[in-house]
């Protein structure tokens, strides 16, 4: 598929895109013609510098898509590989028997403690946030 770059960043694969690359000659071949079309003078200056601009814009357009879709695909590719990292960690400490630092330094990356706040009823609350280690805070 020559032009074409198929990415599929979904994990579940229900969503596709495919787009004309600006290398793969989509919009090259059409300017090509239209340049072609205004030095053989079919067509006139103005539309060539309209239509022109107009596939500029295109180019563009499909250029920054391309690379949204690029950083969206390797953001994927890393929650998957840490979420496959963690599967293997935590495979070890199914059935814990007692909470071991070794398990504790191995399984939690950091915990932020805030600070204690009054609430109308004179009980004092205290936020506690775990984050774990290859998937973050778990709600």
């Amino acid at each position: 598929m020559q032009g074409k770059i198929i990415f599929d960043y979904n994990t579940n694969g229900a969503s596709r895109q495919m787009i004309n690359t600006p290398q793969g000659g989509g919009t090259d071949r059409l300017f090509m013609k239209l340049y072609e079309d205004w030095s053989a003078d079919r067509i006139t200056e103005y539309n060539f510098t309209m239509l022109s601009e107009k596939y500029q814009d295109e180019q563009q357009a499909l250029t920054e898509q391309i690379t949204q879709l690029k950083e969206a695909l390797a953001a994927d590719r890393q929650t998957t590989e840490n979420t496959a990292k963690w599967l293997e960690m935590i495979k070890r400490y199914v059935n814990p028997t007692a909470l071991t630092a070794e398990m504790l330094n191995e399984l939690i990356e950091k915990i932020v403690i805030h600070e204690a706040v009054m609430d109308d009823n004179g009980q004092r609350t205290q936020k506690i946030e775990i984050y774990y280690r290859f998937v973050g805070k778990i709600d």
